[in-house]
């Protein structure tokens, strides 16, 4: 029977995820203290207004975390695991041409996708997958030799896969297993101490820092572990004052008065971690290594397709005025492509809400047969934002090339692997959410309980 439900499952994981990362990351523990304060700080000035976008127990227990894997069939036994803490693989991101640098990665992230468990517990997981057979990036003799190396290994023992499966499939586990299952997965993540063949690493690294993080290694480990933030600004200002070095920019939109849509995130940089290496003499020597580093988000609100389209053109427009650092001119041309209310981003069709009957709304006479949008004017319904639970090339790319050291390698006269949602479905097994369709049911779901709560719908 199981004692430990999936929810609880995933709410355990993410702690003792956090408390592994802190232990191995020491700068992490002090991102998250500087995040709660800042919260607090924010919580005390704004009230009730700070829990606009989730409770203020939500942001604090919120995290998302970063892994990294080779091959395809180490893709499938991560979605295994992460199935067993009710977290699906949602969205299709492709960093190979996000970034300057160069990234051979695709990626989803694994999350609830039910509002309810969202509330009650949001860890995500944005795993990336080598895209070994891109030609951009490895050549057909290295990608051969890569691909023997990654199939020689093993990330997840046979006995987590059997326990995921098993708790995918019921629901969670008995409290033994749930034990014996948390211990194993957060094992799978932490950063191992063998010794690291320095010239098979270094010969991944001049193609891709990324690349040798993941193929140059016999395991994997968490790439990062984000809190949640609501003034990342603050947090920024608060981390560098610190003395804690911090990448240059934060990525996503600039800060500005009107509504905070999608993500804006930023890191401390990676830091130097000792790494045990072998040497081609066979001789073991000390070295450091830079790849992980302290991410940290502020989440706005979900946005149509049509709000995205909208947030693309602000973010050509910055890029075109080379405005980003200049914070003034940022948000003035930010502000000619999205609205500066709420009311309008909903009224535009833009933003995602759900929306609500208002305990005092008009008494006299029945609902009136109108649009939502007027049953908000006219007080009949009220609206709620919806968070934006997902993440965005640009910027996941622009973190990664933040912290990198080199560049690395890309022959861009060469055809690229067609790697899309279709092909990474095929490799998960299983239904790769669309973020937009998510939003849009749950939008949906709202309008149809409201109408019939005011008598314009059946139920």
């Amino acid at each position: 029977m199981a004692s430990v439900s999936t929810t609880e499952l995933r709410a355990r994981f993410a702690r003792t995820l956090s408390r592994l990362y802190g232990r191995e990351v020491p700068a992490y523990t002090t991102l998250v203290e500087v995040a709660h304060q800042v919260n607090a700080d924010v919580a005390a000035r704004l009230g009730a207004g700070a829990e606009r976008l989730g409770s203020l127990d939500r942001v604090t227990a919120e995290r998302h975390g970063a892994i990294r894997v080779g091959t395809p069939t180490e893709m499938a036994q991560v979605a295994r695991v992460f199935g067993a803490l009710g977290m699906q693989p949602c969205g299709f991101y492709d960093l190979r041409d996000a970034s300057t640098s160069s990234v051979p990665v695709v990626s989803t992230a694994f999350r609830p996708t039910d509002p309810d468990e969202l509330a009650l517990n949001p860890f995500r997981v944005f795993t990336s997958l080598l895209a070994t057979s891109d030609r951009r990036f490895f050549s057909a003799e290295l990608s051969g030799r890569l691909e023997s190396f990654l199939a020689a290994r093993e990330l997840f023992s046979p006995r987590l896969l059997e326990l995921a499966d098993r708790a995918g499939a019921g629901g969670g586990l008995a409290e033994a297993d749930a034990t014996e299952f948390l211990e194993r997965a957060a094992g799978s993540f932490a950063l191992s101490t063998e010794p690291i063949d320095r010239a098979w690493y270094e010969e991944l690294a001049q193609i891709s820092a990324v690349a040798a993080d993941i193929g140059g290694v016999r395991s994997t480990h968490i790439n990062h572990l984000t809190p949640r933030v609501l003034d990342i600004d603050a947090l920024y200002a608060a981390m560098s004052a610190r003395g804690i070095a911090m990448i240059d920019a934060i990525q996503g939109p600039p800060r500005w008065s009107g509504p905070d849509v999608l993500l804006r995130q930023t890191s401390f940089r990676a830091l130097a971690e000792p790494r045990r290496f072998a040497e081609a003499d066979g001789t073991i020597s000390e070295g450091t290594l830079r790849v992980r580093f302290g991410e940290v988000e502020a989440r706005g609100i979900a946005l149509t397709p049509a709000g995205r389209a909208r947030y693309d053109a602000g973010m050509a427009a910055l890029d075109e005025a080379g405005a980003a650092y200049d914070s003034e001119a940022a948000a003035e041309i930010w502000g000619r492509h999205l609205p500066r209310t709420e009311t309008e981003l909903f009224d535009q069709g833009l933003g995602v809400y759900t929306v609500h009957t208002v305990a005092d709304r008009p008494s006299v006479g029945p609902a009136p047969q109108v649009s939502v949008t007027e049953l908000v004017r006219q007080g009949w319904l009220r609206t709620e934002p919806v968070v934006y639970e997902d993440f965005l090339p640009r910027s996941a790319a622009g973190i990664f090339q933040s912290n990198l050291t080199e560049t690395g390698t890309k022959d861009a006269s060469l055809s690229g692997a067609d790697l899309d949602e279709d092909w990474l479905a095929g490799v998960l097994g299983r239904e790769l959410h669309d973020p937009y369709d998510l939003y849009a049911a749950q939008h949906e779901a709202s309008v149809r309980r409201a109408l019939v709560d005011l008598g314009l719908a059946h139920p």
